[in-house]
Parts: C-alpha cells; structure tokens; sequence
C-alpha cells in the first residue's frame, strides 16, 4: 500500500468490508463542511457486489482507473450502463444540476450513491467527500444524505518553502495528497530564495551546481557562519535541486489531483545565492556583498527573462510568482547604474525603481501569457493593474490591492504563517515565533469589513504559509502544516455561515487520527497545553483603567489594546503577537501612570518577553521610580537583566519592586540591550524584526 496517498490507500480498499446500517444519526465529519447537507433516514452499505459507473470519457476514466492502481481493489471496474440499485455513479451533468467549476452534489439512499458535477473537478472532490464519509464511519457504510457542495473562494493555497531546507519531490507529492483529500487547491512553491536555488536552469547551470549547495547542515549554523555556497562535489555540501524532469513529474501529480503549482522565483531582493554566483548582476559587482539585483543593469532582466522562459515552459499556471518582498533597496541609493536608470525613467525614489523593475517583469510575462502575483510589497511605488497581491504583512496590503481594483489573496502572519509555534513552545520544537493555534487559524476571516460587496469579489482566497529557517526534516515540516492547514482548508472552502469552532476542532482531532495513520506527523492536537495559564486570569491591581503617558510611542505593529495595555489587567500569554504584549521599536519603555491621588503602594513589576529568533529582547535595565508631586521622582529599584540575549529559548523575566511607598505618579523605564540592530538592511527573515518589551502589571501586594 501507498502510505502516502491518502485517496488511493483508503477509499476503495474499504469495498470489500459488509456490515449492519448504523442506527445513530450525527453530523459527518468532514473537512471542509460542504456548504449545504440535507440528512435522510437509512443508509447504504458497500458490498463486494457494488458496481460503479461513470459517464467520464474513455480517456478520462482510464486516468481514474489508473489513479486508483495500488489500492488493495486494484483497478476499479467501471461498468458500462448505469447501475440501478447498490450502485455507486460518478456523472457528469449540465449547469442546470450542479453550477459552479468546483462545484458537486451527492445524493445517497438505501440503492445507492449519485455523484454529480459539471467538471471532472467537481467529480473529484465529490469524490473526497465520500472518501472522507467513509474513513470517518466503518469504512463501509454511508449514511442517506443530500450534499450540494462548492467552494466560497476559488483559491485555496500552501506555501511550500523548499529553499532553507531541500525537500525532495517525494516529500512534496505527499502533501499534494494531503491538499487534494481537503479540497485544496494551489500549491505556492518557493524554489528560490538567499539560502539556495532550487530547480534546474539550463542556460544557467552554476545556480544547481553552485547556488543550490552550502557547507552546513542547518540554515542557523549557516547564517552565522558566513553565509557561503560550495560545489556540488565539496563533501560538506548540502542542499538540492529539482530537475526539470521532476519538475514536470511533480506538475502532472499535481495536475491529477486537480492542483494548480504556482512557482517563485524571487526577486529583486533575497537574492543572495544568485548575487554569490553571478555577482555581476549586483549593485557592487562582488559575490557576498547584496542580496538585491542590480535595477541599472541590462543584464539583471536578461538574465531573469531567460530564468522565466525556462520557468513557463515547465508550470502551465496562469500565475507565477516573482516574490517582491522584503528588498532593501540600499544598494540601489548609492550605485550609479541605478541612479542613472532612475533619472532616465524619471523615478523619484527606490520604490519607484522597484515598481519599474516589477512592471517590466509582469510585461514579460503577460507578453507570454501569464499573469504575476507577488508579495504585498509590490504595492509600493505604484502597482500594474493586472497584478494579484498576496498579503502577508497584515491584510492591509490586499485592501490597499482590491481598492485599487486588483484581486488579492489573504495570507496574513497573524493567522496563516503555520511556523509559528502552535502550543506551549517550551513544548514544541524550535519555531521562528509566533503564537498561532488552531482556533486562532479558524478565527480568520479573509474578507475585511472595510470592502464593499464589489471590492469583496476581488480577495481570490486564502493561503498557509511555512518557511522553514527552523524546520530542517520533512518530519518536523509536517507536524507545522496539520493540522492548521486544515483549519485553513474550511475557511477557504466552507461559508462562514456553517463555521462551528467547537464542532470543527472535533472533526480536526478526527483528521488527526486518519493523518496519521496514513504516515504523516502531525500536531497531537489532543494533547494540545493551550496558552500561558496566567492570560486567563484578570489581574486586579492599582493601576487599573489609570492614565498612562508614553515618553516615546509603541510600534503600531505591536500595539496591543493601546494605551490601556498596561492598566488593563490582562497578561500576556506564550508569544508577543497575541495582542496582549506592547512593543516598541528602537527606543527606551518609558512611561509614567497617574493614580489620581496619592496612594500607599507595595509592589510595582512588569513582565517581559525574550526570544532571539525574531529580534524579541529582555531590557538591558530597568528604573523605576515614584513622586507625589509629578515633577520630583524618587528612584525605588535600578534592576540589571541577567539574562543572556544570546539564549535560543523563549525566555520570560519580571523587574520588579517591592516596599512601602506613598506616590501617586509610577514611572517605569526599561532601556533596550545594546547592540541588536531592530532592522537588517538586507534581511533573510520574512518576520518583521523588532525589539519589543511587555507590559504588566502595576499592583500592591494586595492586587
């Protein structure tokens, strides 16, 4: 048996098995929820007598008989007329029945089941369903129900990173297994990025002999260590590459699955592997200098022209991705075939040098028949009209995008960068950060208030996003994908109106299970710990509801709940993006509380939050002090960190007084620790870096 084929090891394998109808009617359990069920009474059981009929053409039902080799039935005998009771049909039928691409509808009773669609589309994942019916139950029995089933948005994504860590083809079929079992639809398949080049390029060999190789094992140990590429040959290479023949192999797989592989091939910035191999085509002319290309140059487009034709020929997707994010653009201020590029086009800024760049590779393209989609920062400096934006960076960039009249796809960190750490992280193996559990997943809507009807139609769907600086196996890759993904398979498909959090979370402990026991590793979602005990309890203290003055302002980014974060009395749970923790960015936590009237105090702290990965840092030191009169502060406690900046794990401290004072003016001050940049001007981190410090509490002993 094909573990790793979820359709091909279960679904007909279990028509062999007889049983007794069950008795007891429950909702089924199925990811995503079909968009309309209608229960009956009764059921049908399978039998080793249960014939099958399909009206697909010749061709087209020999592609299912050969998709469903390997399965303990063997080839499936599709009998030539309909076949009346304990029958199992698969038809193609006019809109008038099913309407919609994706759509389908299935219809069980006691003689039988009747799947219809207008596509072999439909057909497929009408197929999932009955599939996903059948795993959840006795694997024979289906019980009598009507489904009429499609999809709320037509793009439903992951995002594969294969470029920090190399996946082989094998690996990445295995998930398009998983997708297609959950109505999934697009695979985003970032092949290229600074840490290595990943799929084959005939006119330019050195980017897999070369680009795709490094000296160590882990992108950690490789950031630190000089961030240098090797030959193929050198024994401490390691890396990879797709060749073009997997390439296509891995393109028809996915195709049979009814998925659609967008490619990235990044640019202008993280561009690193390339700028190391051609250095040439950077700003400075020197390997290991940028990681952005060099806009002045004839010879950046020739070479990233000749990169996509390669491209096209191999992913008949309507879209390819050319990545946009996260330039610095730095090189560009000071080098002189930019500058020149810029005053001959009449560009006032960087931006608008990127912009040109952007609008010049998405001519090419629609030149060639594709369209682009890039990462939110394609917006800055004027967008193409035609151009699709995937917002990551919050979902301002694709209400900016749909306002302008483009289509976006939402992707938002916040809910779907599945990197993050999805339970307690001193439980979990290493993460970038982030806090992000299954419920927070599901709580996602991708359609913002703020759009219009009209401007609504324009978010195309949603998409799950892994990058791998911390996941070196395929292991450790799947137990971040699932179950989240799920969560955002139902949100891409299901319409909110039959969304149940609690009746989902069952159906995902379900899913765990089956996953499982299909060889993937996922998430033990019901062993889940849950958030730091102390964000569940209000804390009641002193400070409550008082007014605070910020000596300098919080990152908006991090904002928490504003300027009540800090007399509110909530805690912070496990991560800073939880809406809890308050940041702020390059400058001193300084900020002083009114109690209104002098008051007998006891204890003044506050909790901070550490994390080396994403640039979250203790303070250095802490002052804290006291005055009647708001004008004269008496200092109560100078506090040193004394823990390291240097530690990997996630690390929490209090900086506290305690005494007896009277005062009614607290200031508490937390000066940054020195020497950690908030911004790397050219960053291979897709997080925002920050520093951010946590506020707390401001209580008495008796609060």
């Amino acid at each position: 048996m094909n573990t790793h084929n979820i359709f091909k090891s279960v679904l007909f394998s279990t028509l062999l098995l007889i049983g007794n109808s069950c008795s007891e009617r429950k909702e089924i359990d199925v990811i995503p929820m079909p968009r309309s069920v209608e229960y009956h009474s009764g059921n049908f059981t399978i039998s080793p007598e249960t014939k099958f009929y399909t009206n697909l053409s010749v061709e087209s039902r020999q592609a299912l008989t050969d998709y469903l080799e390997g399965t303990s039935l063997g080839s499936v005998p599709f009998a030539e007329s309909t076949t009346g009771n304990n029958g199992i049909e698969l038809n193609l039928c006019d809109s008038s029945i099913v309407t919609g691409n994706e759509a389908y509808r299935i219809e069980i009773d006691k003689k039988g089941v009747r799947l219809s669609a207008n596509t072999e589309t439909g057909i497929f994942y009408g197929l999932q369903t009955l599939l996903q019916l059948l795993n959840n139950g006795d694997n024979k029995t289906l019980p009598a129900l009507t489904i009429n089933d499609s999809p709320r948005f037509p793009y439903r994504g992951l995002h594969l990173d294969v470029s920090r860590h190399f996946f082989d083809k094998e690996f990445v079929k295995k998930q398009l297994n998983a997708m297609a079992y959950f109505k999934m639809n697009r695979l985003h398949w970032h092949l290229t990025d600074g840490a290595g080049w990943r799929i084959e390029i005939k006119k330019y060999p050195r980017l897999t002999s070369f680009a795709a190789w490094r000296p160590f094992d882990k992108l950690n140990d490789w950031w630190v260590g000089g961030r240098t590429f090797c030959e193929q040959d050198d024994p401490r290479a390691v890396g990879g590459y797709y060749t073009q023949d997997d390439i296509r192999e891995v393109v028809a797989y996915a195709a049979e699955r009814h998925i659609t592989i967008i490619p990235e091939i990044e640019m202008p910035g993280h561009s690193e592997e390339v700028l190391a191999t051609y250095p040439e085509l950077s700003c400075s002319g020197k390997p290991y200098v940028n990681a952005d290309f060099c806009i002045g140059t004839e010879k950046t487009f020739e070479f990233l022209e000749n990169v996509l034709l390669e491209v096209i020929d191999l992913f008949p997707s309507e879209y390819i991705h050319i990545g946009g994010d996260e330039a610095s653009k730095s090189s560009w201020n000071t080098c002189p075939r930019c500058q020149k590029r810029m005053a001959d086009e009449h560009l006032n800024s960087v931006d608008e040098l990127q912009s040109y760049m952007i609008h010049r590779i998405e001519k090419f393209l629609n030149d060639h028949g594709r369209k682009i989609i890039g990462w939110d920062e394609i917006i800055e400096g004027g967008l193409s009209p035609t151009a699709t934006v995937m917002s990551w960076r919050g979902e301002e960039g694709g209400i900016k995008a749909v306002k302008a009249g483009n289509q976006a796809i939402m992707t938002p960190g916040k809910y779907c960068y599945l990197d993050a750490f999805q339970d307690a992280p001193n439980t979990q193996p290493m993460a970038i950060g982030g806090y992000l559990t299954l419920e927070k997943v599901y709580s996602f809507e991708p359609v913002p208030d703020s759009l219009s009807t009209k401007e609504a139609e324009l978010i195309l769907g949603v998409q799950g996003n892994v990058w791998t600086e911390h996941i070196p196996t395929p292991e450790h890759y799947e137990y971040m994908i699932y179950p989240r993904i799920l969560a955002l398979a139902e949100i891409g498909w299901s319409p909110s109106e039959v969304k149940k959090w609690d009746n989902f979370h069952t159906r995902a402990l379900q899913a765990v299970n089956i996953l499982r026991e299909q060889g993937y590793n996922p998430f033990p979602l019901e062993k889940e710990v849950g958030d730091k005990p102390e964000s569940y309890q209000k804390v009641n203290h002193l400070a409550i509801g008082k007014k605070v003055t910020y000596a300098n302002p919080y990152s908006n980014h991090y904002a928490a709940q504003g300027e009540k974060t800090l007399v509110d009395g909530v805690r912070g749970g496990w991560m800073y993006n939880d809406d809890r923790w308050q940041g702020f960015i390059d400058c001193d936590f300084d900020v002083t509380i009114d109690l209104g009237k002098e008051t007998d105090i006891k204890q003044v702290c506050a909790e901070f939050i550490q994390l080396k990965g994403p640039y979250v840092w203790l303070p250095k030191q802490v002052i804290i002090s006291s005055s009647i009169d708001g004008e004269h502060y008496d200092t109560l406690a100078t506090i040193d960190n004394d823990i390291s900046p240097d530690i990997e794990t996630l690390q929490f401290k209090e900086f506290g007084w305690a005494g007896n004072a009277k005062a009614r003016y607290i200031r508490y001050k937390a000066l940054p620790e020195g020497g950690y940049s908030p911004m790397k001007s050219e960053s291979n981190n897709r997080y925002p870096i920050y520093r951010t410090e946590k506020d707390k509490i401001w209580e008495n002993e008796e609060g």
